[in-house]
């Protein structure tokens, strides 16, 4: 993993210059037709959604809780988008792709909760046509995510289910050198003997893992990235962590649980007035600590998972 410095490391991309050698090498990798014309065309539009993104992110910190999730949701698109161009330089082609991928029950219920509130996923828009660019995964229209399971799949946010939940989230794999070492009580957690474990561990990675015998312990190279495996990376206490919750979004790389979220709460913040400005004054229940902690995470999380995948 390339050492990452917060927005520092986007710096190399604050050059014209710089953006169509990079997007070029982006698309003679791809062997896209014509690769000199279009960088040369999408290099300053590749700038600009970096650029973009990053004051939306730098006003996100700066201003009050109610306005952040809009801030950090649009600060987010922009970054995605970059991503987008460096796979699809005629991004984008139709406005289908334009809508948000994703929709939300209008009004909020009675004794509405958060944590029990779902996003659905549509056929077209940023969500389904970013899942199959950058990550070859083809989305089910109609299909729904639930809030608690998505924040179940943010590493950061272990320590606050285990006080407030009494539940670990996550495993925190122990790195010594270039070995992974996963603790003994996840196979417990998976209902899974050690070899059945490592074959659907196994199975999870795009890239091949072999475990070390008789160890539940595997060898990473320097091009490891967890955002290609079943694994997370901790930003907070900088280690590879395994998700103990096996919901149906496990195999979900984290940025799209981030978009999914930042989505949702973007939507409240804009419509549903009044249980958001309660949410915020009042803190009636453990929504309010885990949309506050969500949100100070995917500040600094949301550009580190563009990043790396900027540097894949």
């Amino acid at each position: 993993m390339i050492n990452y410095k917060g927005w520092e490391s986007f710096s190399c991309f604050f050059s014209a210059d710089y953006c169509q050698r990079y997007l070029k090498t982006c698309y003679q990798k791809r062997n896209i037709g014509n690769p000199e014309q279009k960088s040369y065309e999408n290099g300053y539009a590749f700038l600009y959604y970096l650029e973009h993104g990053q004051i939306y992110y730098d006003q996100a910190e700066k201003s009050p809780l109610i306005l952040k999730p809009i801030l950090l949701f649009y600060g987010l698109v922009h970054l995605i988008k970059a991503c987008i161009l460096t796979i699809d330089p005629s991004y984008p082609e139709t406005t289908a792709v334009l809508a948000h991928g994703v929709s939300t029950r209008k009004r909020k219920k009675q004794n509405y909760l958060f944590f029990h509130d779902e996003v659905k996923f549509q056929k077209n828009g940023l969500f389904p046509f970013m899942s199959e660019k950058l990550f070859l995964m083809k989305q089910l229209e109609g299909e729904k995510a639930i809030m608690e399971e998505l924040l179940q799949l943010i590493p950061e946010l272990n320590d606050l289910f285990s006080i407030l939940e009494g539940k670990k989230t996550f495993a925190n794999l122990t790195q010594q050198d270039n070995k992974l070492i996963i603790p003994d009580y996840v196979l417990d957690h998976y209902h899974m003997t050690e070899n059945r474990f490592k074959e659907f561990f196994t199975s999870k990675f795009k890239n091949s893992v072999e475990f070390i015998n008789g160890e539940l312990a595997f060898y990473i190279n320097e091009n490891f990235s967890s955002e290609i495996s079943p694994l997370c990376y901790n930003l907070e206490n900088s280690t590879y962590t395994l998700p103990l919750v096996k919901g149906s979004f496990i195999h979900f790389p984290e940025l799209l649980v981030h978009y999914l979220l930042l989505y949702n709460l973007s939507m409240i913040a804009r419509y549903e007035t009044e249980w958001w400005s309660e949410l915020t004054k009042m803190m009636p229940n453990q929504d309010y600590p885990f949309i506050k902690s969500f949100l100070e995470v995917t500040m600094k999380k949301g550009p580190f998972l563009i990043f790396q995948l900027l540097m894949r």
